[in-house]
């Protein structure tokens, strides 16, 4: 199992300004969720290759990494992170459990930041409620910062943004793991929706042609 674990101490993760974590998380992305080959993307777009961002996303070390550099580039004024499933799951509760935790850099009560995570169904649910959006009901016009792990033509964080706006929230912000830069930032800029990814798909490519040379 230690294989599967990058050979650093999770207090160093903890730790380490935010900036020094991306060639970790560019590590973990390149250690199998990256990968090329001939695939079709949800879209229906043929693609050379293809990001599985649940592989880091869903790993112990990634969670943390993850919460950390996204909660840095979250609005001061977000109360809740959300996205639509099943990508953006583990996305919203690693930034919420990391914002209790302020960075993991300090923790005491005036320091924590309280993000309330929300899921966003893709279909209603099927019996009770038959809600759309799992988590605590917050006030009208809340702000809400939409989270994603890979953008291609933006189209899955845009229903998140539609069913949050039907539920009477204010989205300010789109956040993603990667841009693919297949259409999805000129999706949002549309929308007039502030987008921003940690890394494109040239940052990933680039760092996974040095970790595997020809």
């Amino acid at each position: 199992m230690d294989k599967l674990l990058m050979n650093l101490p999770a207090a160093t993760l903890l730790n380490l300004d935010t900036a020094a974590l991306r060639s970790p998380l560019l590590d973990l992305f390149c250690q199998g969720a990256y990968q090329e080959g001939d695939f079709v993307l949800t879209s229906g777009q043929p693609s050379t290759y293809y990001i599985n961002g649940k592989l880091v996303t869903l790993h112990p070390q990634g969670a943390l990494l993850v919460g950390r550099l996204l909660l840095n580039l979250v609005p001061v004024e977000t109360v809740a992170v959300a996205g639509l499933t099943l990508g953006a799951d583990p996305l919203v509760t690693a930034v919420s459990l990391v914002g209790m935790y302020s960075d993991g850099q300090r923790t005491t009560p005036e320091a924590q930041r309280a993000l309330f995570p929300l899921i966003i169904r893709k279909e209603a649910k099927g019996h009770g409620t038959r809600a759309y959006i799992e988590g605590l009901t917050l006030p009208p016009g809340s702000p809400v910062t939409v989270l994603e792990d890979v953008v291609t033509t933006g189209q899955s964080a845009l229903k998140a943004v539609d069913r949050l706006r039907d539920a009477g929230y204010t989205v300010n912000q789109i956040l993603a793991l990667v841009d693919r830069q297949q259409g999805g930032a000129e999706l949002y800029q549309r929308h007039n929706l502030p987008f921003q990814a940690l890394f494109t798909i040239q940052d990933i490519q680039a760092h996974w042609a040095i970790l595997n040379p020809a």
